[in-house]
């Protein structure tokens, strides 16, 4: 501490500074006068901690004090500490000395704390005062010169040289005073007879004593001293001790017997009666202890407390009958016990926490303090339960509250930390303390689905509007980073779903809340699917969260259309020509018909039946139901019936059918020709310098005629034939065709 010379009117500060892992182990020092005025400088705190008071406003520093009570303030524009309520050094310490208030210097972002303390320097505000404004005091004519008589001690609250420093008397002819001074630094006055007594001469005598003190200006108090001059009692009450030293424990109960002090007197009768009394004592010895004025005992009058008071002395009075009186001194040691269990005091606590904070993080500053002493007060701290955090020593009983590992928000949102202090005491005595911690969410999880291939089944022709199914992800992040929306999109390449892409036009999704909250995507038709068009489609439908950046989640969605029968078979051909022979075998296939249809499974398959027989032909004909294969059922006589018409159905696995009334099957029943009729096409010629040229001979003829009668003719060179004998029905019928010719050269128009 400094000085009371090197303060200039002022307070002087010294700091010592030393960093350890958040909190400055050192305690920073600093003193200022008790009672000095409100905004009265202390000291410069960014100036000792090395900062500016951009730095102080910035990282918003602050006092938090040791006690209840805020006497000091920070201005953190300036990093000027000042009082900001008046201390009086007696009120907050009584006589102890030094007398200090304790507090923290708290920087936030990042956290940390620095330990001072400010020491109250005693000002000279209180005078000297005696308990009793008279004191009267009985002597006996006979008392010896030199015996001296304890008077009443002053009382002066301030400490140090502005405490009592001695005492004087007004001038008298019998009294000197000495100042004494007792071993805890107290000083009393003891008189002292200069002179002999003389009842018969004077009865009493009058003066008046002062207490002095040794401030600057000394401040006194007088009180006024009345001796009672008695008639001979020679024989004053001894005490078998001047001094009794005893020990009491502080958890000791009202009533309970401190000491008993044993006085004697030689006297007889009323002048050997000693009473014992205790009055002229501090107010806090009166409140505290009693004695029998019979018996000499002193016991409690209240139980005591160790961590307010550690002693007391006693200032016992013994008189006999005869006024005489005697003093001894009483040293009452008083003897702490556990019964103060340790305090958790929260400094700093950081009360949500990010969910990516590393290990170490610092979560709170915390102090602990055990007023009692020894091992009694010595104390160490854990955390109860399985927890991600640790505690740090900082330095004496100062601790912090930090992150042990990474943390996780989905599994656990919030804490409750418990810190247990215990003190090694016996037994001993424990507090608990329960810190909640809330986690902040941290987008680290992106939403999912259930699955990862959603595969829904519906029919063909469904009308628009109708609701294909429901799909939602999960994302167990919290608030924004939770939010999930929901898009269609072409599935990635080379899988199942991107084979059988079309288009997002076919669907839309639509938005709903189930009762918890949770939103769902529902996937809606926006028209009509044809299965023959599209027997699967696919598409992905990604899930994305609102954090930043944003985190998404895909499934691959495949809808497999249903079948319906809505499409009736269809013939390959309008219209079918056979031709068969006379006296083919029985079981000869003379024409294959087909039909197909676009639908699938059993509404595709087909089958076949002659659906209406015009003359004869139900004995000569029959159908493969499977594959259309019509065939002969007997031999067929071309004189009997040269041509046969038939009808067929084809008929799906669903009900629907085609008639073939459109589909005419001529079977033209020739006989074999020995002799080619030959039709002579003279029309067609070359031109001359075709003829004439180098490549005589080479030239290519193509007749186009139509299908149905193809069969009936032959081309050789430039020559076309009649292949078979015509049937009646195609007598007088005009067949309309094309004839082309063509070699190296450019050939003349064709002829028909």
């Amino acid at each position: 501490y400094m000085s009371e010379e090197q303060l200039p009117g002022r307070a002087a500060a010294l700091l010592l500074v030393l960093c350890v892992s958040g909190m400055r182990a050192e305690t920073a020092r600093y003193s200022v006068p008790e009672e000095a005025e409100r905004s009265s400088f202390v000291a410069n705190i960014a100036k000792d901690l090395g900062l500016t008071g951009e730095e102080l406003l910035a990282r918003r520093a602050r006092v938090v004090p040791e006690g209840e009570k805020q006497y000091l303030q920070l201005n953190q524009h300036t990093g000027d500490l000042v009082v900001r309520e008046q201390m009086d050094r007696e009120e907050l310490c009584g006589q102890s000395e030094p007398c200090l208030v304790r507090f923290e210097v708290l920087l936030e972002s990042p956290l940390q704390s620095f330990r001072a303390e400010v020491r109250l320097i005693d000002i000279n505000d209180h005078a000297p005062v005696f308990l009793n404004k008279e004191i009267v005091l009985k002597i006996p004519e006979s008392a010896m010169l030199g015996t001296r008589f304890l008077l009443e001690r002053a009382h002066d609250p301030d400490v140090g040289n502005n405490s009592l420093q001695h005492y004087s008397i007004s001038s008298n002819e019998y009294f000197l005073v000495y100042t004494r001074r007792r071993s805890d630094g107290r000083k009393y006055a003891e008189l002292v007879l200069d002179r002999a007594l003389d009842r018969e001469q004077q009865a009493e005598v009058a003066f008046s004593i002062t207490a002095v003190d040794g401030g600057n200006p000394p401040r006194s108090g007088t009180a006024s001293i009345r001796v009672v001059v008695l008639d001979i009692n020679d024989n004053s009450p001894v005490f078998t001790q001047t001094l009794y030293k005893v020990s009491v424990m502080e958890n000791s109960s009202e009533d309970t017997i401190v000491v008993v002090v044993s006085a004697s007197d030689l006297d007889e009768g009323t002048n050997g009666e000693i009473v014992y009394s205790i009055v002229q004592n501090p107010e806090e010895n009166l409140q505290t202890f009693k004695i029998n004025p019979e018996t000499g005992q002193i016991r409690l009058k209240k139980p005591l407390d160790y961590e307010e008071k550690k002693s007391y002395e006693i200032d016992v009075q013994a008189t006999d009958g005869g006024d005489l009186s005697t003093h001894c001194n009483v040293e009452v040691q008083v003897k702490d016990v556990n019964d103060n269990a340790p305090e958790v005091i929260i400094t700093s606590l950081t009360s949500t926490l990010s969910e990516a904070a590393p290990p170490d993080t610092v979560v709170a500053l915390f102090n602990v303090r055990d007023r009692d002493s020894g091992d009694n007060g010595r104390t160490t701290c854990e955390l109860t339960g399985e927890q991600p955090f640790r505690i740090t020593l900082l330095a004496a009983d100062a601790y912090a509250l930090v992150t042990s590992e990474t943390l996780d928000r989905e599994q656990v949102e919030e804490y409750n930390v418990t810190l247990r202090a215990r003190d090694e005491g016996s037994p001993a005595l424990s507090t608990s303390k329960t810190l909640l911690v809330r986690l902040l969410d941290v987008n680290d999880n992106a939403p999912t689905f259930t699955q990862a291939i959603y595969t829904m089944v519906m029919s063909e022709n469904e009308p628009a509007g109708r609701s294909l199914g429901r799909l939602s992800a999960t994302d167990p992040d919290a608030g924004e980073n939770a939010r999930v929306r929901y898009w269609l999109v072409p599935p990635p390449t080379g899988t199942l779903a991107a084979a059988s892409f079309v288009s997002n036009d076919y669907f839309s999704v639509s938005y709903g809340s189930r009762t918890n909250g949770d939103k769902y995507l529902e996937l809606v038709l926006e028209k009509s699917l044809d299965r023959e068009e599209h027997a699967e489609m696919g598409f992905s439908v990604i899930a994305v969260d609102g954090g930043s950046p944003p985190r998404s989640g895909t499934i691959e969605t495949s809808i497999i259309i249903v079948d319906v029968n809505d499409n009736a078979p269809k013939f390959t051909q309008d219209r079918y020509i056979g031709k068969v022979q006379e006296n083919m075998p029985e079981g000869s296939v003379v024409l294959n018909v087909l039909a197909t249809d676009p639908d699938a499974g059993v509404n595709g398959d087909i089958s076949y039946q002659l659906n209406e027989v015009v003359g004869q032909s139900d004995s000569a004909f029959v159908i493969d139901p499977l594959t259309g294969e019509i065939k002969l059922t007997k031999p067929l006589d071309f004189e009997t019936a040269d041509a046969h018409e038939l009808s067929v159905r084809a008929t799906d696995g669903g009900g629907l059918s085609a008639i073939c009334k459109v589909l005419d099957l001529f079977f033209l029943i020739f006989r074999t020709i020995q002799l080619l009729p030959k039709l002579v096409m003279s029309s067609v010629k070359c031109k001359n310098d075709f003829l004439t040229s180098g490549n005589h001979g080479i030239c290519v003829y193509c007749v186009t005629m139509p299908r149905e009668i193809s069969a009936l003719f032959a081309l050789d060179s430039g020559c076309l034939f009649l292949r078979y004998e015509l049937c009646l029905q195609i007598l007088n019928i005009c067949i309309c065709f094309r004839i082309a010719a063509w070699g190296s050269r450019e050939l003349l128009p064709p002829s028909h």
